[in-house]
């Protein structure tokens, strides 16, 4: 028992003993030091690895940037070579324009004669027979016709002239009248109207003068290209 409690206190003294560093200071300032220098070339090797991630990642943007301007550079050449292709079409359509111009000016004051005659034909009154037509149209900037002759000539693009035979004057005056319902017309009235015989009837030979509207102008030639 007394053994026991000796053993006891042995370890207990020998557990309360002192730790006591025998290593010289050199040694573990060298260890410290060797810490210090492990812990900093960690640092620069990750601060190497960011810098390597940052340079790959700016290399990728810089190579896709580079292509999508080679494609634009190349789409670029593409549409100034279909461009240049089409560099005659403004001189074209200049001289399309000017060919109209000219068209314009020379035709634009074009009357169908023809459909004039055809209108005429659906009008004429059943007792009244025309025996001769004449039109005269008016060279823009010209005096009007019968100016010259120092006559009232009516105002319009020309004249329209016709010669005939009526059962009465009351037909010559349903002539007049329909003359004057088309719009190709303006101003009817009749510079000769006398009796006459034919054969044993007794008929009025006249002559009516009107003025031509510019309605009776085709403009076939003024009209926009397309329309």
């Amino acid at each position: 028992m007394t053994a026991m409690s000796e053993t006891r206190l042995v370890g207990t003294s020998l557990s309360l003993l002192p730790r006591v560093n025998l290593l010289p200071p050199e040694i573990a300032e060298k260890a410290a030091f060797r810490k210090v220098q492990i812990g900093l070339g960690s640092a620069v090797l990750a601060a190497i690895g960011v810098v390597g991630v940052l340079y790959l990642s700016a290399a990728s943007s810089v190579d896709s940037a580079q292509g999508q301007l080679d494609s634009a550079s190349s789409t670029h050449s593409q549409l100034q070579t279909e461009t240049n292709k089409y560099a005659a079409v403004t001189g074209v359509y200049a001289q399309a324009a000017a060919a109209q111009a000219m068209l314009t000016q020379a035709m634009g004051d074009e009357v169908r004669y023809s459909q004039l005659l055809n209108d005429l034909s659906l009008s004429v009154p059943a007792k009244v027979w025309v025996k001769n037509i004449a039109f005269t149209q008016t060279v823009a900037g010209a005096p009007a016709a019968g100016a010259a002759a120092g006559t009232a000539a009516p105002a319009g693009i020309g004249t329209f002239t016709a010669t005939g035979i009526g059962f009465s004057h009351d037909d010559v005056a349903v002539w007049l009248e329909s003359i004057a319902g088309q719009k190709t017309y303006t101003n009817p009235y009749f510079s000769n109207s006398t009796e006459a015989l034919l054969g044993t009837r007794k008929v009025v030979n006249f002559t009516s003068t009107a003025s031509m509207t510019s309605a009776a102008l085709s403009n076939f030639y003024t009209k926009p290209a397309g329309g």
